[in-house]
Formats: structure tokens, C-alpha cells, sequence
């Protein structure tokens, strides 16, 4: 069994009620995940959105480009790029050179999208986002096959030319999902799944089985909703406001649409009480991360938010330290062939 990387997860959100310098934040984003790297993290996510008052990252390849050129071994995706927003065409010819930056570590991550405003700011009918994202792939996907025949679409069509230069190493394009619908397609379609809870997983390996593929192509890149500290209860009553406002936010624009979740929570301790987040002290989370690997040999990554909006990034470094002393090694370690017969 191959042991999943760790990841840290980028929305570099910045409210008003904790407003730091934007520049700054950035910079100093930037080089906590070269550091990351040095701990032992394998990836770095980027996620996307666009006008949203609380400065959340609209540029997310720029950045993919600016952590993938200043590191050698981690990882850069993104978790997701709307695909809907954009010129197919250029998606591909911008993860072509982000893999040529990175010698084949950029992943493109992509989905559907679901804010109102962002589709209306963009000139796209949101109820017809399922049609957009399967163009969207069809055309990346011709893109990086080295056709020049094009592609006509439902929503989207590409012109019959050939996309230059290529990637030395194809970009995989997984696709992040919520409900089972979604799923389903990235079973159908991607290059595995980015999931927002664990329970998606046997969601997908059944989708995969449906859709006549083995369960060994399949791949999870799981993103944890939890706070992993020492004291994570002591942490929680001190960023547990903050990681409100995100999950509220998130409600508020749509993203938990069909999962069953509230449409909005009034105190920190309801997002654990609904269990939407966790708490995990090291044992915990090793415990947990070791199960869940072991359960589902197709999960490549865990990634954790860094920080949270309005979180200096000094603070979410020290739970990326943490991580990295208490929770990454002996994960491997127990994943590792030698520790079953020890």
C-alpha cells in the first residue's frame, strides 16, 4: 500500500473584521508552502472564486505558478478551478506550462461551480453547468491528446487546431464533487475525485464500478474538515469563530447545496455538533487517517486547510508543524509493509 501525501488547502480569504495587508498575506502564503514542502507535505490546493468581498483568490494557476516554480517535490492542484468560467482552450495551454514549470507536478483540479453572481459576472447560465463542465473536459482533454480535429459541443466547441506546446507530462484532471450525481461524473470522467467528506468515498467506488471501470483506477484526493492540534479543543475556542464565518460563507454562495447541511449555523460548536468539522488531537488523527487509507487504497492525499479566513498565517503554521511532527510520520509508519510484520 502506498502511503497518501498530505496537502494544505488555499483560499487566501481575507475579511474585513480581521483584515491583514492582502500583499503580505500572499508572500508569506507562498513561502509557508515551500516550508511545507521542507516538512514533508506533498501538495498544495488552490481553490477558486470571483468578487467575493473577503478578497477569496480568484487567480489560483498564477499562484500554482508562483509555489510549483519555487519547489521540487510537492504536488500543486486545484481544488477547483470553475470550469465553467473559462476558455477551455486556455485552461489547457495554462496547466500545459504549469507541468512544464513543475516537471509534471500540476494537477487540474476542476468542477461545476454553483455561485449565482459569478455565472451572471461571466456570462453563463448556471442551471446549465453539468453540459459546461463535460465540454470543458472534452475540449482539455483533445487539447492534451496532441489533435488538432477540435471539438463541438453542447455549451462549448474548441477550433481545429493543435494546442502548442505540449506537456511532457499530461496534467491529470480530477474532479471535485459533492452530491452523487457529481460523483458519478467524476467516476465517468476525471482523473479521480477531490471529495469534501470521507462518506463520498464508497459513493465514488461504486460509481466507478457502474461506469465498467477496476477500483484500481480509481483516486481520492480527500480534503479534511478538521482541526488537528494538541489541544484541539483549546484551538477550536480560538480560530472556532473564524472557521464560522467560513463554513456560513460557503452556505450563503451555495456550495453545500443537496448535502443535507443547514442554511446557516449561529455558533462554532454547531459545525461540530452537525459534523461538518472535527476535532483531532495527534493520536486521533492517525488513528483516523491510518483506517481510512487502509479501508480505501485509492485515497492519494489528505489535504487540510492552512488557515482559515481572517488566520494569520504564523498562526495555521503551527498546526502545519504539528501535523508534520506528530501526525505524517507515524502515518507512514504504520502504512508502511514492514510495520504489519513488526
Amino acid at each position: 500500500m502506498s502511503t497518501p501525501t498530505f496537502g494544505l488547502w488555499y483560499d487566501f480569504r481575507n475579511p474585513d473584521q480581521w483584515a491583514q495587508p492582502i500583499g503580505a498575506l500572499y508572500r508569506d502564503t507562498i513561502d509557508q508552502a515551500v516550508w511545507a514542502e521542507s516538512l514533508g507535505f506533498g501538495s498544495a490546493w488552490l481553490s477558486e472564486h470571483h468578487f467575493a468581498p473577503d478578497s477569496y483568490a480568484s487567480s489560483p494557476l498564477i499562484v500554482a505558478a508562483a509555489i510549483g516554480a519555487r519547489t521540487t517535490t510537492m504536488r500543486v492542484a486545484t481544488n477547483i478551478v470553475v470550469a465553467a468560467f473559462h476558455n477551455p482552450v486556455r485552461l489547457a495551454e495554462d496547466a500545459n506550462a504549469l507541468s512544464l514549470i513543475t516537471d509534471g507536478r500540476f494537477d487540474l483540479g476542476v468542477g461545476l461551480g454553483y455561485n449565482e453572481r459569478e455565472f451572471e459576472a461571466f456570462g453563463r447560465v448556471r442551471k446549465q453547468r453539468p453540459s459546461l463542465l463535460e465540454d470543458a473536459v472534452a475540449i482539455i482533454r483533445t487539447a492534451w491528446s496532441g489533435s488538432d480535429a477540435g471539438h463541438q459541443g453542447t455549451r462549448l466547441s474548441s477550433p481545429a487546431l493543435k494546442v502548442i506546446p505540449m506537456a511532457e507530462k499530461t496534467p491529470r484532471m480530477p474532479i471535485g464533487a459533492v452530491v452523487a450525481k457529481g460523483i458519478e461524473r467524476a467516476a465517468r470522467l476525471g482523473d479521480g475525485v477531490i471529495t469534501l467528506s470521507n462518506d463520498s468515498i464508497p459513493v465514488y467506488l461504486e460509481a466507478l464500478v457502474a461506469n465498467g471501470k477496476s477500483l484500481d483506477e480509481g483516486a481520492v484526493f480527500a480534503s479534511q474538515w478538521v482541526v488537528v492540534a494538541d489541544d484541539p479543543e483549546k484551538e477550536w475556542s480560538r480560530i472556532g469563530e473564524k472557521v464560522l464565518y467560513q463554513v456560513n460563507k460557503y452556505i450563503e454562495w451555495g456550495s453545500f447545496e443537496g448535502s443535507g447541511v443547514p442554511d446557516h449555523f449561529d455558533a462554532p460548536d454547531d459545525l461540530l455538533d452537525f459534523g461538518i468539522y472535527q476535532l483531532w488531537d495527534g493520536a486521533k488523527a492517525v488513528d483516523e487517517l491510518v483506517s481510512l487509507a487502509e479501508r480505501y487504497p485509492q485515497i492519494e492525499d489528505f489535504h487540510f486547510w492552512a488557515q482559515f479566513p481572517g488566520e494569520t498565517v504564523e498562526s495555521g503554521s503551527a498546526r502545519v508543524q504539528f501535523i508534520a511532527d506528530r501526525v505524517i510520520p507515524e502515518v507512514t509508519r504504520r502504512l508502511t509493509p514492514q510495520h504489519a510484520t513488526v
